[in-house]
């Protein structure tokens, strides 16, 4: 990722983070009008997970130039998500939420490049995410 690119991602968030509650119930909303069977997967008190998804989000953002470093968090995350019933195909229903969400809450501020910025970090994030989550699963070619 550019440090361009990082910037938008980085300066665009600052602005999401100052609704943060809105911001992560609409992106739930989103996301269960997408697909409903998620719904089940949530257990929390829903503004509470919102929460906690703006915290890793906040995280995730403040290190978008370091992947490297974020490898165990992400790895940690992937696993527990595993555990959550999250399925590889799920992250791409949270890729559709994600920009959607940022779409509204920023509106004529979220240009084509600041999606294609986005796009680009949540694509590197869940990449490293299913194959943490993933790959010990794959049994090898005989």
């Amino acid at each position: 990722m550019t440090s361009e690119e990082a910037e938008l991602v980085r300066s665009s968030f600052r602005i999401v983070s100052q609704e943060s509650g809105q911001a992560a119930a609409r992106f739930y909303q989103i996301l269960f009008e997408l697909a409903p069977e998620t719904r089940s997967l949530f257990l929390n008190d829903m503004e509470r997970q919102g929460a906690m998804l703006m915290s890793k989000l906040g995280l995730v953002v403040a290190e978008i130039q370091n992947l490297e470093g974020l490898i165990p968090v992400l790895e940690d995350l992937a696993l527990r998500h595993v555990a959550y019933g999250v399925k590889p195909e799920d992250y791409q229903l949270v890729s559709t939420a994600l920009l959607q969400m940022l779409a509204e809450v920023l509106g004529d501020d979220f240009t084509p490049e600041m999606k294609a910025a986005w796009t680009k970090a949540y694509d590197d994030l869940s990449e490293t995410m299913i194959n943490s989550a993933y790959s010990y699963r794959k049994i090898p070619a005989i």
